[in-house]
């Protein structure tokens, strides 16, 4: 499976491979993980995570602008600066929309909230594994580096959804 397999754009497959998307996506199970020991509603969950990824993103964005801006000695300018931070760290919200959905959709009752909270983990998890492989299949046409690179990856999302299934049971 590649980016033309999946039809990403190659702008969308650049964010989506960013470091910031598949943190993003670990910081998102962690919230969720974390908000679940709280009161266990997807409302809360969905929240906690939405304003998490928010603050994240901004300091994220804050923080690399600062560096530009320290790496150039100030040459490279504050809008250039802030615009390739913004640029950089646009992964980091957009692996988020997923899970938010799978949670907005337990919050309006949709569905249930240990289901939404339960799914947006393993679309965490299967969207890790599948940047896993494809960040491998970039460079590899062998399907073993891709394999481990997926499960790898996607071991992330499954040391948190174990996280989770322990604090819960």
């Amino acid at each position: 499976m590649t980016d033309e397999q999946l039809h990403i754009t190659p702008r969308l497959g650049r964010i989506l491979m960013s470091e910031e998307a598949i943190y993003g996506l670990i910081l998102v199970s962690g919230m969720i993980v974390v908000s679940g020991t709280n009161s266990g509603t997807a409302l809360n969950a969905f929240t906690t995570v939405a304003v998490t990824v928010a603050v994240f993103f901004a300091a994220h964005v804050y923080a690399g602008t600062l560096g530009r801006l320290a790496a150039t000695d100030g040459h490279a300018g504050l809008g250039a600066s802030l615009r390739a931070s913004l640029h950089q760290s646009g992964g980091m919200l957009l692996a988020s929309v997923a899970p938010l959905i799978v949670l907005l959709l337990g919050a309006t009752r949709v569905i249930d909230d240990t289901t939404a909270m339960w799914t947006a983990l393993i679309v965490d998890t299967v969207i890790l594994g599948i940047l896993g492989w494809i960040a491998v299949a970039r460079w590899s046409t062998h399907w073993l580096p891709r394999i481990l690179s997926a499960l790898l990856t996607a071991g992330f999302g499954g040391i948190l959804i174990a996280l989770k299934a322990v604090i819960h049971h």
